[in-house]
């Protein structure tokens, strides 16, 4: 099969190209619990460039022993294949895929939370994923899509839709009508994390982004008010917030001075979801019991979030907005990310 590989980092993104466009072998079933996925869609995700740089290589104790690497850890397709174990899924049927492989008896993942499971692989990230014509994943990790939804435009949703979830979730229990709620960066995951934020809540959502086009993309997704990102953001939100922050605080990039900004905009006694990375949060003791502020990191959702959100999605509540990459563009698509001129998610399709 055609894949995209990648063959050695570029620590500050400089080359003109990263992935090499090359025939692979295709993927096999070993354990009966094994599913082939016919890739219908990978998205094009900021981790594949955090990857690109070498942010994770040391992950597996060090110089580039993830390399080469199929990246693409966001996929949807269509089952082509199953293990002998495999019930309730047969050639076809379109499908979305969790990010996390486990082996499903730790007690992490008995309670539902795979993606602090034991032993896991997390494809695209530690091993094989998705920027190829199939992928080899588990059936503990496939949801079975509704045929209102084409794979193409929801693989996003596998972990930058499941991401914005999470912690749209997490924020709207606590949310409640009249309430401020900050959301930093209306990207591919912010734009999500928006319309999750008014399907589960009446809270005032203000959006903070530098960009004309996602402030833009925002307003579609149903924001409040839109606060360009020039330097005095902070102050633009204290004073939508009558000088006290906001409940709520969702930061989606957390890099190049946010996280900063973002607990500047939290009120006391409020939340500061992290969901970016790229920088350190540095905030001292004493302020966190003065303010009594709460940090909150988020990582990928459960299976049952990913499935909540693939209902949202059913009835109309979220949408993807999505731009499309063939495969054999790879490289076209990861070069547009990284320049920002991607409007939502970029999405590769075989």
């Amino acid at each position: 099969m055609k894949a995209q590989v990648l063959h050695k980092y570029d620590d500050d993104l400089v080359a003109p190209s990263w992935v090499d466009y090359e025939d692979v072998p295709d993927p096999i079933i070993e354990k009966s619990s094994d599913v082939i996925v016919r890739i219908g869609g990978a998205g094009v995700c900021r981790t594949d460039l955090h990857i690109i740089e070498g942010v994770w290589r040391d992950s597996q104790d060090g110089d580039g022993k993830l390399l080469p690497l199929i990246m693409g850890h966001e996929n949807a397709g269509w089952v082509e294949d199953v293990g002998s174990e495999v019930q309730g899924l047969k050639k076809g049927d379109p499908v979305i895929v969790h990010p996390k492989i486990t082996g499903g008896t730790c007690i992490a993942c008995r309670r539902g939370h795979d993606m602090h499971g034991e032993d896991g692989a997390f494809p695209g990230v530690s091993c094989d994923g998705g920027y190829a014509e199939a992928l080899k994943t588990s059936v503990r990790n496939i949801v079975k899509l509704p045929q209102t939804l084409i794979p193409k435009e929801v693989a996003a949703y596998a972990d930058a839709g499941l991401t914005a979830y999470r912690a749209a979730k997490k924020a709207s229990r606590h949310l409640l009508p009249g309430q401020k709620c900050v959301v930093i960066g209306s990207g591919g995951l912010g734009h999500i994390g928006i319309q999750v934020l008014r399907s589960m809540c009446a809270a005032d959502i203000i959006v903070v982004d530098p960009s004309d086009l996602s402030l833009s993309l925002a307003e579609s997704c149903g924001a409040d008010a839109l606060v360009k990102a020039d330097g005095n953001e902070v102050q633009k939100v204290l004073e939508l917030t009558n000088g006290r922050g906001a409940e709520a605080v969702l930061d989606f990039v957390a890099e190049r001075g946010t996280t900063a900004k973002g607990l500047a905009m939290t009120r006391d006694m409020g939340s500061y979801y992290v969901i970016g990375y790229g920088e350190d949060i540095n905030v001292s003791a004493f302020e966190m019991i003065t303010t009594e502020k709460n940090i909150i990191g988020n990582l990928v959702g459960t299976w049952a979030e990913l499935t909540e959100l693939m209902e949202l999605a059913n009835r109309g509540h979220v949408h993807l907005a999505t731009q499309e990459f063939s495969l054999e563009n790879a490289n076209e698509a990861l070069q547009a990310l990284n320049g920002g001129k991607v409007k939502g998610r970029a999405v590769l399709v075989p």
